[in-house]
């Protein structure tokens, strides 16, 4: 049953969650307050480890055996959550509030089809029959835009995209109508397209339903995006809350102020404007400084004033609902210009190092997998793909999941070997050997660095000896005493301690064992680096460090980078050139310039619309794409792109349909595979504008 109430419908006030062990209590929150009032989206956000989902988990009354409440208040609809009994707290968390996780697979049964999971919430928390829980299952799927909505009532979880699946979380969350919808990382394992319509679908339903919403976030462009206030949370503390406009524009923290400079926002450069990286990292809770938590890492710090007492949130003069925890807010100059950072030399393009020749990777499945009869379909997971890549240049490699990226790098790093098609190191071809059949020269010229640091080392091994064990398989040093000094020489390299030789992965956080990574991929002097997704398992502010960590050891060792990536932002921060895949096939290729300005290949100008920005003056122009993309095993006939393209009408007839398109060149080293005329592409406007001041 619903309550009728006025007033806020979240309100917490000085709130304090600690986590008991048996020695000690790890204080995970301290004295945390916002507001969230009927219909307003208020966005939380700040790096890992600082606290956002216990919050969350606090207001759900979720914190485990050992979480407790030690400090505060959370009312929801003027009730104190603390005060109500299991059975009430089981009414309020069916009918009033609903989470959505960041992994929808952690929130769906695998073994129940996903009609049954959404007519179970009405049944059981309003008592209703199955015939109108099933009418309101279908119309709740037709609200999350998903296509044939009585077909994915029978089907099971695993049929589904992770994107469809997502819906069907929000669909689930919605089904009893909360009056207060909490979102803790909901498009973190999502493709940038999927995201933005997922992201739209949310805005949408909030109007629709006047839900509220607590949208919990590390991607500052999202929170823009999706909310209309924030409240950013540093190390268990808020430590500025406000308007989206008030802390974007006019923002009174350093912590805020650090975390915008180091994300890539239009005009940064990797050359004349490099990102800014926070210094020192962040405290674990058993280790926070005295006074400000922020104090060791900030610009500002002045010892006796920031590292002494309790430091309070004060409302910013002149605006009420804008406060900050800082005790210099009235010392700092916020408009002073970024100090100069030392502009880097823009690394000298060498000769072709690497050159694809229509390459070609097919695969043979079963048509079934349970019965592998005669019936074979072929995937067609690379099609075509010819490019050169250089000395010193990054190629970015961007497009959505399925679209052959990661296939591409299997080829290359000889994991798999091409069914077509040649690839050429220094002129030799390697496309059709394996690498158990590769040379040592060839194997530790082309190495990777892979999306998830967490899964690629050795929990057993220390960090040196993982990098010993890379250095003896590539016979580099000639005793023991070499390899050790050279391991030393690479943890310089990737700006580690020495002493971190001796510690165990688990003794490191996300960005340090990134950086092992990198040091492992170059300890046999690679000359052309995989990066697959290297920097998205990190937090903004350690991407920053990594990012310009891979940028200077490409200028020292003049390295070929292939960047693989799905997010635009930073692509458009560190590479030279671009090239955009869709369903196996190149679709755009092009200097970086080239490929963010017009005319695009209407798939890259989706992409480019899709990419939150974190800045209020960026305008962009508006495309959601409609469906999924199709299947490998099953594309459609002529343009891989034809059954989502909304230029398709200007093209005549059933061109599209019927033909694969030519690539065409449109400017200098600047080709577009699509069958929209030279006119019409000169006709495109630029998806992203930024307003004057």
């Amino acid at each position: 049953m619903k309550w009728e109430f006025d007033g806020p419908i979240l309100e917490i006030d000085k709130l304090s969650i600690s986590f008991f062990t048996r020695l000690n209590e790890i204080p995970a929150v301290m004295d945390f307050s916002c507001v969230v009032h009927p219909g307003e989206a208020l966005g939380l956000v700040g790096e890992s480890g600082c606290g956002k989902s216990t919050v969350a988990l606090g207001v759900m009354q979720d914190l485990g055996v050992n979480g407790r409440v030690v400090g505060g208040t959370i009312k929801f609809k003027g009730r104190d959550l603390s005060e109500m009994s299991k059975e009430e707290l089981r009414d309020v968390r069916g009918n009033e509030i609903a989470m959505i996780y960041q992994e929808p697979m952690a929130s769906l049964n695998p073994a129940m089809k996903i009609g049954k999971q959404l007519m179970e919430v009405p049944m059981i928390h309003e008592s209703v029959g199955e015939k109108e829980a099933y009418d309101r299952a279908l119309e709740v799927v037709r609200d999350v835009k998903l296509p044939d909505p009585e077909r994915i009532l029978k089907s099971f979880p695993h049929q589904l995209s992770g994107g469809q699946q997502q819906r069907i979380v929000i669909a689930m969350a919605l089904m009893s109508k909360p009056s207060l919808l909490i979102l803790d990382e909901p498009t973190t394992a999502l493709d940038v397209t999927v995201e933005a319509a997922v992201v739209e679908l949310v805005k949408e339903l909030g109007r629709k339903y006047g839900t509220s919403m607590l949208f919990i976030s590390h991607n500052l462009g999202l929170v823009l995006e999706t909310c209309d206030r924030i409240c950013v949370m540093y190390s268990g503390e808020a430590v500025e809350r406000g308007s989206i406009e008030d802390v974007f524009d006019k923002m009174r923290h350093p912590y805020t102020q650090a975390l915008f400079r180091s994300i890539p926002l239009p005009g940064a450069d990797k050359n004349s404007r490099p990102l800014i990286a926070i210094p020192g990292n962040f405290p674990l809770p058993h280790e926070r400084p005295p006074g400000c938590n922020f104090g060791p890492r900030c610009d500002y710090f002045e010892e006796g004033l920031c590292d002494v007492g309790n430091i309070e949130m004060v409302p910013i003069p002149g605006n009420e609902r804008h406060v900050s925890r800082c005790r210099r807010i009235d010392q700092i100059d916020w408009d002073a210009p970024v100090a100069a950072v030392e502009q880097k030399e823009k690394g000298e393009i060498g000769n072709v190092v690497l050159k694809m020749d229509n390459l070609k990777k097919y695969y043979e499945v079963a048509a079934s997998a349970l019965f592998s009869g005669a019936d074979k379909k072929v995937v067609k997971a690379n099609e075509t793909l010819s490019f050169e890549a250089r000395e010193s240049e990054t190629l970015a490699i961007v497009g959505e999941s399925g679209c052959g990226k990661s296939t591409f790098a299997k080829v290359l790093m000889g994991l798999e070997t091409a069914t077509e098609g040649e690839i050429l190191l220094d002129n030799k071809p390697i496309g059709d050997i394996p690498i158990e059949e590769r040379d040592t020269k060839t194997v530790s010229s082309i190495q990777m660095v892979f999306q998830n640091p967490f899964d690629t080392l050795n929990p057993s091994m220390t960090v040196g000896r993982q990098i010993i064990r890379a250095l003896e398989i590539f016979k580099i040093g000639k005793n023991d005493r070499e390899r050790r000094q050279k391991m030393l020489n690479l943890l310089d390299l990737v700006k580690l301690p020495r002493e971190f030789a001796d510690r165990m992965p688990r003794q490191l956080s996300g960005g340090q064992k990134q950086r092992v990574g990198i040091a492992r991929a170059f300890a046999g002097g690679a000359r052309i680096v995989v990066a697959d997704e290297p920097v998205s398992a990190l937090d903004v502010s350690v991407q920053a460090a990594v990012t310009d960590l891979l940028m200077e050891i490409q200028r020292n060792e003049k390295t070929t980078l292939l960047f693989i990536s799905h997010d635009l932002s930073i692509v458009r921060y560190l590479s030279d050139r671009v090239m955009v895949m869709y369903l196996g096939h190149v679709v755009e290729l092009g200097s970086t310039d080239q490929v963010f300005s017009p005319p695009y290949h209407p798939y890259t100008e989706a992409l480019l619309s899709a990419v939150p920005i974190a800045d209020t003056h960026v305008k962009k122009k508006h495309i959601v794409l409609e469906g999924d993309i199709p299947s490998a095993m099953n594309p459609p006939p002529g343009c891989p792109f034809q059954t989502r393209c909304g230029w398709k009408s200007k093209v005549p007839g059933n061109l599209c349909e019927t033909e694969v398109p030519p690539q065409k060149t449109v400017g200098e080293g600047h080709q577009i595979k699509c069958h929209l005329s030279d006119e019409e592409l000169a006709r495109m406007e630029p998806v992203i504008k930024i307003a004057a001041e």
